[in-house]
């Protein structure tokens, strides 16, 4: 990497696929996000990180100027602030896989922020810190900033909500009644076992058949309980009239059962006969056009 200043050493341009392991990756010339879904924008993100930068070249250009102005050569100043800069940056710099556990406990040794609620995220926008950042070049002002904020909590509560209704529709007239049937078929093959052959013999012939009855039993018994507490929680998150405590509410006391739910959904798909299971199963999504 050729910089043009004789006082740096030769740097290495980068030539691995950092952004394997980087939400936000630096690319040897460029920064990128990695992995933006589909109906995410990054508008909000760039907005921010565009506006650090300014902030950030202005109080670099502030400080080169007061060195220069107490007799200092401008390159000589340039170097005693990124100087400065490099060490202040330090807690911030990892080059380790930043989706890891390792890099959690990291960022919490450093002192950074690893908060992962989404609603409470959103909180740094209205930080004293980011409001004097974007009032200080005039991007955004302090009420323009919690208005975005409530449409941010607004959308995030929706999207939740969205998701649970959906997931709750699926479950109970999707999964329980195809894993019921395929059960019921279970339970019918092992009435005829025991009505063919004597007890002993029908006992060791529909030993599988009994266990799987049991186990799709278990499952569909967790999911009923989860989706109805899912529910419950739902309604209870919705009485909420302020829209960060109905998000946080969502995020909290909701969304935590979509994983749960999931789960048991996923052991069932592993067992009701494939003809009879309604949705593509994830095997199936690859030959799906």
């Amino acid at each position: 990497m050729k910089l043009g200043v004789a006082h740096i050493p030769e740097v290495l341009i980068d030539n691995t696929d950092r952004n394997r392991t980087s939400p936000f990756a630096f690319t040897g010339n460029r920064f990128e996000f990695r992995a933006v879904g589909s109906s995410a924008n990054c508008s909000s993100a760039m907005t921010a990180l565009n506006a650090a930068v300014a902030a950030q070249l202005i109080d670099f250009k502030k400080e080169i100027d007061t060195k220069m102005k107490k007799g200092m050569k401008k390159e000589q100043a340039i170097f005693d602030t990124l100087r400065l800069y490099i060490k202040a940056s330090k807690p911030i710099r990892f080059e380790g896989n930043g989706y890891s556990d390792e890099w959690k406990e990291e960022a919490r040794k450093r002192g950074l922020d690893c908060e992962t609620s989404v609603p409470l995220i959103y909180d740094a926008y209205t930080s004293d810190q980011s409001v004097k950042m974007f009032e200080s070049i005039g991007v955004l002002n302090e009420k323009e900033l919690h208005a975005r904020n409530e449409v941010k909590w607004e959308t995030y509560t929706k999207k939740i909500q969205i998701e649970a209704r959906v997931l709750g529709d699926l479950c109970m007239n999707h999964i329980i009644p195809v894993a019921t049937e395929y059960q019921s078929m279970l339970l019918d093959n092992l009435y005829k076992m025991r009505a063919v052959f004597d007890k002993e013999k029908a006992d060791k012939l529909s030993k599988e058949d009994a266990a799987l009855i049991e186990e799709i039993a278990d499952h569909i018994s967790a999911i009923k309980t989860n989706v109805d507490d899912m529910v419950d929680a739902r309604k209870t998150a919705n009485k909420l009239e302020d829209a960060r405590d109905k998000a946080v509410a969502y995020h909290d006391t909701v969304e935590v059962y979509f994983n749960v739910i999931r789960y048991h959904v996923d052991k069932l798909e592993l067992i009701v006969d494939n003809q009879m299971w309604t949705l593509p199963k994830y095997r199936e999504l690859l030959f799906i056009s």
